[in-house]
């Protein structure tokens, strides 16, 4: 982990830093099923992670928002709109940019398994129907 992502995770509360580490494992895990390697860093002030040929995800909380979490991504993509229509229940979806779900709750992993791959796998994916969901 770079210093300054550290640095980010270090000024996040301990329970919300227990549950984006978990979801960090959870994005390394999903790049190493797909034999790839990520690249970690800050964008927009949020930890962020890309690998080739998809397009990054970053992950977030927000005092504002305090109760939850956040998986950001491209808004220019079609992922959110893709996972809004194949996942509605899983997550509270914000615009064309954002999944949001409880922080004090089980992380939803199988499905946020499934959108990290999709967004990792989205240059291949982006001209199929539904991303090939």
């Amino acid at each position: 982990m770079s210093p300054e992502v550290y640095a980010k995770f270090e000024r996040y509360p301990p329970h919300v830093k227990d549950q984006l580490m978990r979801i960090r494992s959870l994005i390394f895990a999903v790049a190493k099923t797909l034999d790839k390697g990520v690249d970690e860093g800050l964008k927009w002030g949020e930890p962020s992670y890309m690998v080739n040929g998809g397009t990054a995800v970053r992950i977030d909380w927000k005092p504002q928002s305090s109760t939850s979490l956040f998986l950001f991504v491209n808004c220019k993509t079609k992922l959110v709109d893709t996972f809004r229509e194949v996942l509605p229940d899983a997550f509270e979806y914000q615009g064309n940019r954002a999944l949001k779900f409880d922080l004090n709750a089980d992380i939803p992993e199988e499905a946020l398994r499934l959108c990290i791959s999709v967004a990792f796998t989205y240059q291949k994916r982006k001209t199929l129907p539904l991303l090939d969901l």
